[in-house]
């Protein structure tokens, strides 16, 4: 990782066969309030017309990449990072929006308390970016212990400071990619929230999210075992306590607009 270049922030953005939504992603980046930005987009060998739209845009800021070979999500933000340049590292997925004042608000918040990792609340919003009306929220702080029981922060929505927390590379996993970004960084700092809705989260109907339950668990034991390296039983353990708290999160901290 090179050196980190003060007040910047890199925005990891993977993509792949997103061209319905990219323009769109990326003009969230754009329209920000704080422009000291960078923008690193890593295409995992689309199929479709991404490569246009992306080339659309003629802002020095915006660095696309392309892999060689389709290599999964998880390799492509991991090469996303290696090219950032930030002081701050953000994530935003090629189908998902930021509120203008996302970065504004989450570096004054965190450089005002001195913390060094944060994350906020999200709305859902349709596959035509029709608002669905449910907020979704998380603890106030979020510990190393609470996060091995859920993966509170949205992807879309946490942020770390690089020079304190270094550069995060995670291995080789199909799903639970951004999880494991944060088990790398629930081990440095706890992530506390900004409690407002800077983020817009896009349910897809072909979403990985909508996974049946012995697919969910196998996703988070397959996390626990390969990339955190816990014995076979602690990651069955922490992949049921999931499940749990995945249910306790949906009844306490998603919140349905009146």
């Amino acid at each position: 990782m090179t050196k980190q270049i003060d007040g910047l922030v890199s925005v990891i953005m993977p993509s792949w066969n997103t061209a319905d939504y990219i323009a769109e992603s990326i003009e969230s980046v754009i329209n920000q309030t704080y422009q000291n930005w960078e923008l690193i987009i890593v295409d995992d060998c689309s199929t479709d017309t991404t490569d246009e739209i992306v080339n659309h845009f003629k802002d020095d800021r915006i660095r696309y990449f392309k892999n060689s070979i389709n290599s999964g999500a998880d390799i492509t933000r991991n090469k996303a990072l290696q090219h950032s340049r930030g002081e701050w590292i953000a994530f935003l997925d090629s189908d998902d929006l930021w509120h203008p004042e996302k970065l504004e608000k989450q570096i004054h918040f965190m450089e005002k308390n001195g913390y060094s990792f944060s994350y906020h609340n999200f709305e859902k919003i349709d596959e035509d970016s029709q608002d669905l009306g449910v907020t979704v929220t998380g603890p106030s702080l979020v510990t190393k212990k609470m996060m091995y029981h859920y993966g509170y922060p949205g992807c879309l929505t946490f942020m770390y400071n690089a020079k304190v927390m270094g550069l995060v590379q995670i291995n080789d996993i199909k799903k639970n990619n951004d999880y494991a970004i944060l088990l790398k960084l629930c081990k440095k700092a706890d992530c506390n929230l900004l409690d407002e809705n800077l983020a817009y989260y896009r349910i897809r109907k072909k979403s990985i999210s909508h996974d049946k339950l012995y697919k969910k668990l196998k996703s988070h034991y397959d996390l626990f075992h390969i990339c955190d390296k816990q014995t076979p039983l602690t990651s069955f353990y922490l992949a049921c306590m999931n499940m749990i708290y995945g249910l306790h999160k949906k009844y306490k901290y998603e919140i349905r607009n009146q």
